[in-house]
C-alpha cells in the first residue's frame, strides 16, 4: 500500500501519459531482446555515492564533462529536485530500499540496517520472479538479510579504502586529499562494472534481471585515476560557498576548527572540488562503459537504467569536506536522478520535487511487484511517459542522533587518520550531530534543529543557501508554513503499522499444543 496524496491529481498525470508516443523501443509489447515475449523489463541501478546533482552538465554545471550522463538525460527523464532522506550512506540507502522515512525504524546510522523481519526492494522482486544481483558495497542490508532478498551478490575487497591501503595518509588537516590512482581499471568501481557486463552478456533465461551497482565514486578520499586528475583548474570552476557565514549551525565552526580546515586556503578548497569533479567524470566513464554494453548486447532495448546516488558532498563548500551526519544544505540532500525506461519519453525534465525512495516504488511498477508494506515513496512512471508530476510536492530528509541513543554515534577511537577526528568531534561534543529534519519546495529549504540553529533558506535567491533567513520578519509567513507541514509530515509518516496482525486472545494454558502437560510444568505456569 502506498500513501499518495493528490490521488486526482496523480490519476490525472497517469492518464495523459497513455496516449504519448514511445522514445524508447517497448519492453513490454511483442517481443523483447531477451527472447522473453511479453516479459518485463531488466532493471539497473546505477547508484553512485556522495554524489552532488549540481556537478553534472545536464544539471547546470558549467565545467565538469559527464557526456554520458548527459547522454541518458537525452533519451529519458531527468528529476531536477530529487532529495535524499539522510546525507549518510547507510540511513539513505535504507530509505531507498523500503519506502520509509529514516524516523519509522530508525535506520539513521551505519549500524543498523535492513534486517529480514523487514521489507525491501530486493526481496520483493526477488520474490516476484527476477533474479537479482547486487554488486558493490554493502551499506544497506543485514548480512542475514542477503540471502533471501539476492540471487547473487559481490563486494569488492578493500571496500572504498581499497586503493590507499598502505599509502601514508597526508598530514596536517584532514582535506582527504590524496594522490591521483594510477589505474582507472584498478579501482574498485571497475571490478562491479566488470560484474554487471557478465550479467548482460549470460545466456538468455526466462526470468528477467535487476542489477544494483553500489558504486564508490567519487565518496572521498578526494583522488582520481591518474588519467582524470587534471581534467579541471581550480581557477575555473564555480565560486565555492564561503566558510564563517553567520546563523549557521555550530558544527560548521567545529569540524573546521578539529580538522584543521581554518589554515586551508580557498585555492586548496578549489582543488579539492577539482578532483571531487574529476571523479564524477570518472563515474560517467564507467556508466559509458555499461552503455556500451547493454547496447553490443541489445540489453538497451529491455532494460530500465536509473541513474542515482545515496547523497552529496561538501566538496569545499563552507570551507567543508565530505559529510556530517547532523547536517542538511542542500549540497549534501540534492541528489542526481535520472530514468531511461522502455518506452518512456525523450528529453523530459521533471522539475517537481520528487525523493530518492521514490525509486523503490518506480522499480516495483516496472517490475509488476506489489510492495506488501505501507510506504511513502511514488512511483515516477508517469513523468517518465511525459505526464505530470506533483507541484505541491515537498521533499523531506532528516539527520542525526541523539545521547540518548550512544549505540548510532560513530565509535570514538576508530576512523584512522580520515575519519577519527570526525568520530571523536560527535562523541565529544554530540550537541553538534543532534537529531534534525528539513522540508524543502522548489523555492525554501527549512531546516527544523531543536537541539542548535535552525535555517531557512530561499533557494531561488540564495542557491548557495549563504543567507539563513530563520529570523527575518519578511519571511515569517513562508516560515510558519513550512513549520506547519513538517510537522503534520511526521504526524502522518511515523509508527505505521505491519500489515500481519497479531490475535488478541492468550495461547491456550497450559500449553498443551505444544508440549504434553506434566506436573512439573503446571507447577511452573502457576509458581508453584
Amino acid at each position: 500500500m502506498t500513501v499518495n496524496p493528490t490521488t486526482r491529481r496523480n490519476l490525472l498525470g497517469m492518464a495523459g501519459a497513455a496516449g504519448l508516443v514511445s522514445a524508447l523501443p517497448s519492453a513490454v509489447e511483442g517481443q523483447t531482446a531477451s527472447g522473453r515475449s511479453g516479459g518485463r523489463p531488466n532493471l539497473i541501478l546505477f547508484f553512485t555515492d556522495e554524489m552532488r546533482a549540481d556537478a553534472l552538465g545536464c544539471y547546470g554545471n558549467p565545467v565538469v564533462k559527464t557526456p554520458n550522463i548527459d547522454a541518458i538525460a537525452r533519451q529519458g527523464a531527468l528529476f531536477e529536485n530529487c532529495h535524499a532522506q539522510f546525507p549518510v550512506c547507510g540511513a539513505s540507502r535504507c530509505s531507498l530500499l523500503t519506502g520509509w522515512p529514516a524516523s519509522q525504524h530508525g535506520h539513521r546510522s551505519l549500524y543498523y540496517f535492513l534486517r529480514p523481519d523487514e521489507p525491501n526492494l530486493f526481496r520483493y522482486l526477488k520474490d516476484g520472479g527476477y533474479d537479482v544481483f547486487w554488486f558493490g558495497k554493502n551499506d544497506a542490508l543485514a548480512q542475514e538479510t542477503f540471502y533471501a532478498s539476492l540471487t547473487d551478490w559481490f563486494e569488492p575487497p578493500g571496500g572504498e579504502a581499497g586503493p590507499f591501503r598502505g599509502m601514508p595518509a597526508p598530514t596536517g588537516p584532514v582535506t582527504m586529499q590524496f594522490p591521483s590512482t594510477p589505474d582507472r581499471r584498478a579501482l574498485p568501481d571497475y571490478a562491479v562494472l566488470q560484474r554487471a557486463i557478465k550479467v548482460l552478456e549470460r545466456r538468455e533465461t526466462d526470468k528477467p534481471f535487476c542489477i544494483f551497482m553500489a558504486l564508490v565514486q567519487p565518496h572521498p578520499p578526494y583522488s582520481a585515476p591518474v588519467d582524470f586528475a587534471n581534467l579541471y583548474k581550480p581557477a575555473d570552476l564555480p565560486p565555492l560557498a564561503p566558510p564563517g557565514l553567520a546563523k549557521k549551525p555550530g558544527y560548521h565552526a567545529a569540524i573546521r576548527e578539529a580538522y584543521g580546515l581554518t589554515q586551508v586556503p580557498d585555492a586548496q578548497f578549489r582543488q579539492i572540488r577539482a578532483t571531487y569533479y574529476a571523479q564524477v567524470s570518472y563515474s560517467d566513464w564507467l556508466l559509458g562503459e555499461l552503455l556500451q554494453a547493454m547496447e553490443r548486447t541489445g540489453r538497451d532495448r529491455d532494460t530500465a537504467l536509473i541513474f542515482s546516488s545515496d547523497h552529496g558532498d561538501y566538496a569545499g563548500d563552507y570551507g567543508l569536506v565530505e559529510k556530517w551526519p547532523g547536517a542538511l544544505e542542500s549540497c549534501l540532500t540534492h541528489v542526481p536522478l535520472i530514468a531511461r525506461v522502455p518506452g518512456g519519453v525523450a528529453g523530459v525534465r521533471a522539475p517537481d520535487m520528487v525523493e530518492l525512495y521514490d525509486i523503490m516504488a518506480t522499480f516495483l511498477d516496472l517490475g509488476g511487484v506489489k510492495a506488501n508494506h505501507t510506504h511513502f515513496a511514488r512511483s515516477l512512471l508517469p513523468q517518465i511517459h511525459g505526464g505530470r508530476g506533483d507541484a505541491n510536492r515537498a521533499a523531506f530528509t532528516e539527520a542525526g542522533y541523539n545521547v540518548y541513543e550512544p549505540q548510532a554515534f560513530e565509535p570514538p577511537g576508530e576512523g584512522g587518520p580520515l575519519y577519527g577526528k570526525k568520530h571523536d568531534l560527535q562523541n565529544d561534543h554530540p550537541e553538534m550531530v543532534s537529531r534534525c529534519a528539513s522540508i524543502r519546495t522548489r523555492q525554501h529549504t527549512y531546516v527544523a534543529r531543536p537541539g542548535g540553529q535552525s535555517e531557512l533558506y530561499d533557494r531561488l535567491a540564495d542557491p548557495l543557501e549563504t543567507v539563513n533567513l530563520i529570523d527575518d520578519r519578511a519571511h515569517q509567513s513562508a516560515r510558519e508554513g513550512l513549520q506547519t507541514r513538517l510537522v503534520n509530515w511526521y504526524i502522518d509518516t511515523t509508527g505505521v503499522p505491519p500489515m500481519d496482525k497479531d490475535g488478541r486472545e492468550a495461547p491456550p494454558h497450559p500449553p498443551s499444543r505444544l508440549q504434553p502437560v506434566t506436573p512439573d510444568i503446571r507447577d511452573r505456569a502457576l509458581d508453584l
